[in-house]
C-alpha cells in the first residue's frame, strides 16, 4: 500500500463542540488483523492497538478504535481538538505501512441563551455582599462583564471567578445600584445579559401601613383587602378579623362571597424581619344595603282587654 493511497474519503472533517466525530476508512476488514493500528495527533500518539490498547490519559472514555478498519471516533469534542490527525496500520504480511493525515475541525456551538442569576436577598449598604453569575448556552470562549455600559473592573471590593464566571462584590456600596451586563462570545455568535442590582442605605420601617379596599359592600359580593407598608426589607403580614386571628399570612386579604358574618374590623399587621417593629391598620367592613331592600318589624297585637 502507498502512503495515502485509498485509505480515508476525501476531504476534511467538523464537528461541534461537545459533539463526536469518526475518522472512518475505506478499507475492507483484511482476512487477518492488522498487526498494528495506532492513531497521533499533532506528533503525540493518542491510541495504539496490538494485542492491546494502549490509550493516552487524557483521552481515556473519549475515543474508540475499530480494529478491524483503523476506524477512530472521537466524542466529547472541544476547540483543542482541531488539528491533523495521523493513523498507522501495520498489515500481518510483508513491512508495508500505510500513513495517512486527516484534519478536524471543531466549530463552537452557537449561543442561543445567556441569562445572570443573583440570590434573592435584600442588599443593604455596608452590610451585604452579592454575588452575580453568568450562564450560557453553546460554546463560550470569552465573557466580558459591564455595569450600566461600561467595562467592569476589580478592585478592593470586587473580584471575578478564575472562569469570569461570577462577580463578587464585598460589601456592596450604594454605588454598585445599576444594571449588570455579561457579553459572552465565541467565534460565531455573541450574546449580553442583563441584571439590575438594587442597593438599599438602611433597613427601616415598617412606616405608612394601610388597607386599600372599600369600607362597604353589598352581600354576595367578592371584596379584595391589600395591605401595604414602606419596609425594606420587606414586611410579612398577618391578619386578624374581630381581634381573632386569621392564618392569613400574605398582603391580601379576599372575601369571596360576603356574608353578615364577614363584616367587622380587620386588623393588618407589617413586621419588619429585621428592625423587629411592627405597625397595624384597622378596616372596618360593613354590608351595604341593596337598592330595594325592604326593612323588617315585629308588630305585636294585643286583644281587647290586654293592659
Amino acid at each position: 500500500m502507498c502512503v495515502g493511497e485509498g485509505v480515508l474519503p476525501a476531504g476534511p472533517l467538523s464537528g461541534a463542540v461537545a459533539g463526536t466525530v469518526k475518522f472512518t476508512t475505506i478499507l475492507r476488514p483484511p482476512e487477518t488483523p492488522f498487526l498494528s493500528v495506532s492513531w497521533s495527533f499533532r506528533g503525540v500518539n493518542i491510541i495504539t492497538s496490538t494485542s492491546i490498547n494502549i490509550t493516552d490519559p487524557t483521552y481515556t472514555n473519549r475515543i474508540s478504535l475499530d480494529r478491524a478498519t483503523g476506524a477512530l471516533e472521537l466524542r466529547n469534542l472541544v476547540l483543542e481538538d482541531s488539528g491533523q490527525y495521523t493513523v498507522t496500520l501495520i498489515p500481518d504480511r510483508g513491512q508495508q505501512k500505510t500513513e495517512l493525515i486527516d484534519t478536524l475541525s471543531v466549530l463552537p456551538v452557537v449561543i442561543t441563551e445567556a441569562t445572570i442569576r443573583s440570590p434573592a436577598v435584600i442588599l443593604i449598604e455596608d452590610r451585604s455582599s452579592a454575588n452575580l453569575t453568568c450562564d450560557a448556552s453553546g460554546s463560550i470562549s470569552t465573557k466580558v462583564w459591564m455595569k450600566d455600559g461600561q467595562a467592569l473592573y476589580p478592585s478592593d471590593r470586587i473580584s471575578f471567578s478564575t472562569d469570569n464566571r461570577t462577580v463578587f462584590i464585598k460589601p456592596v456600596r450604594s454605588s454598585d445600584h445599576g444594571t449588570y451586563q455579561c457579553e459572552v462570545s465565541n467565534p460565531v455568535s455573541t450574546m449580553t445579559a442583563a441584571y439590575n442590582l438594587t442597593v438599599n442605605c438602611q433597613y427601616f420601617g415598617p412606616h405608612n401601613i394601610s388597607i386599600i379596599g372599600p369600607s362597604t359592600a353589598p352581600p354576595g359580593q367578592r371584596v379584595t383587602l391589600q395591605c401595604t407598608a414602606d419596609s425594606v426589607p420587606p414586611a410579612n403580614f398577618s391578619w386578624m378579623f374581630n381581634g381573632n386571628e386569621t392564618w392569613v399570612n400574605n398582603s391580601m386579604y379576599i372575601i369571596e362571597r360576603l356574608a353578615a358574618e364577614n363584616t367587622g374590623n380587620y386588623t393588618c399587621t407589617a413586621r419588619n424581619t429585621v428592625t423587629m417593629r411592627q405597625s397595624s391598620a384597622v378596616l372596618n367592613l360593613r354590608g351595604k344595603k341593596l337598592k330595594g331592600d325592604v326593612s323588617h318589624c315585629i308588630i305585636s297585637i294585643s286583644k281587647p282587654g290586654d293592659i
